[in-house]
C-alpha cells in the first residue's frame, strides 16, 4: 500500500514574498479593511435610524451590507496578520476548511442578494402600484432566507467536495487565502469529477442569479422606454442605478475569476482577481450606493446634524 501523509496545517504564501512591499501593503489593507467595515457597517446603522429608509430597498441594501461586512472579514484580517508575520503563514486544517466554508457562503449569499434587489426594483418600476403587496414584510424575508439556504448549501457541497480529496503532495498554497482552486492543485487524488462539480456548481449559481438579474432588468428597461415623461425615465433609472453598478463590478470579477479554463489560470493573476472581489469590492458597495443615492445622502446629513447639534451645545 502506498504510505500517504496527511497533512494538518496550509502555508499561505500570501501575496508576495517582496520584504519591500510587506509594509506598503499592510498599510494600504489595514485602510481598506477599515473603510469596509465602516461603511458597510455605517450603512446598517443609517438605515436603522432612519424611518424614511425602512422600505424593501433598504432592508435588502442593509442586507448586503452585513454580508460585505462578514465576506471581507473572513478574508481580509488573516491577510493583514501575514503582513505581521516575516515566517511563512501558517493556517491550520481546520481553519482553512472554516475560512473556505464562511467565504463561500457570504459571496454566494451575495450572489442571491443582488438578484433579490433586481426583482425588488423590478416590481418598484414596473408594477408600483402593486409594489406594496408584492414586496411585503414576509416576502422581503423569505427572499433573504432562501439566499441563505443557497448560500449554506452551496458552501456545504463545496468544502466537502474539496477537502474529501488527499492532500499529500505538499501543504503550500501559492494564495492568500483559502481558495477551491488554489487547494485543488495541492491534492495527490484524482480531482476530475470534484473540478468537474465545483465548475457546474459555480456556473449554476451565477447564472441562476445573473438570469434574474437580466430578466428582471429587460421588463425595467422596456417599462422605462414606455414612460413619455423625462422625470419619469430620470426617476426609474436612478433608482437602478446603484444597483447595475454593483452588479457589474460583482459579476464580472466572479466570472473572470472562476468561470475560465484552469488552464488559463497563473497564480499570480488569481490573486489579483481575488484581491478585487473578496476585498475591494466589500469596501466599494457602501461608496456605490451612498455616492449614487439621494435618500442614503439625506439620512446621512440628517444623521450628522442631529450629532452636532449636542456638540455645539455643549460647547
Amino acid at each position: 500500500m502506498e504510505n500517504i501523509t496527511e497533512v494538518s496545517e496550509f502555508i499561505l504564501l500570501g501575496l508576495t514574498d517582496a520584504p519591500e512591499m510587506q509594509v506598503p501593503l499592510l498599510v494600504t489593507f489595514t485602510l481598506v479593511y477599515l473603510l469596509t467595515v465602516i461603511g458597510n457597517l455605517g450603512m446598517v446603522l443609517l438605515i436603522l435610524l432612519d424611518s424614511r429608509l425602512h422600505n424593501p430597498m433598504y432592508f435588502f441594501l442593509s442586507n448586503l451590507s452585513l454580508v460585505d461586512f462578514c465576506y471581507s472579514s473572513t478574508i481580509t484580517p488573516k491577510v493583514i496578520d501575514g503582513f505581521l508575520v516575516s515566517s511563512y503563514k501558517v493556517i491550520s486544517y481546520n481553519a482553512c476548511v472554516a475560512q473556505m466554508f464562511l467565504f463561500l457562503l457570504f459571496a454566494n449569499v451575495e450572489n442571491y442578494l443582488l438578484a433579490s434587489m433586481a426583482y425588488d426594483r423590478y416590481a418598484a418600476v414596473c408594477k408600483p402600484l402593486h409594489y406594496p403587496s408584492i414586496m411585503t414584510a414576509n416576502a422581503c424575508t423569505s427572499l433573504i432566507i432562501c439566499c441563505f439556504v443557497f448560500g449554506i448549501l452551496t458552501a456545504v457541497v463545496d468544502v466537502a467536495d474539496t477537502f474529501c480529496l488527499s492532500f499529500c503532495k505538499s501543504n503550500v498554497i501559492h494564495h492568500f487565502f483559502c481558495d477551491i482552486p488554489a487547494i485543488m492543485t495541492l491534492t495527490c487524488s484524482d480531482k476530475h469529477i470534484n473540478e468537474l462539480i465545483f465548475f457546474l456548481l459555480s456556473s449554476f449559481n451565477i447564472f441562476f442569479a445573473l438570469l434574474i438579474i437580466l430578466i428582471s432588468y429587460l421588463f425595467i428597461f422596456i417599462t422605462i422606454f414606455k414612460k413619455h415623461s423625462g422625470e419619469g425615465y430620470q426617476k426609474a433609472l436612478l433608482t437602478c442605478a446603484s444597483h447595475l453598478t454593483a452588479v457589474s463590478i460583482f459579476y464580472g470579477t466572479v466570472i473572470i475569476r472562476y468561470l475560465q479554463p484552469s488552464s488559463s489560470h497563473s497564480m499570480d493573476q488569481d490573486k489579483v482577481e481575488s484581491v478585487f472581489y473578496t476585498i475591494i469590492i466589500p469596501m466599494l458597495n457602501p461608496i456605490v450606493y451612498s455616492l449614487r443615492n439621494r435618500e442614503v445622502k439625506c439620512a446621512f446629513k440628517k444623521v450628522m446634524e442631529k450629532v452636532k447639534h449636542p456638540l455645539n451645545s455643549a460647547f
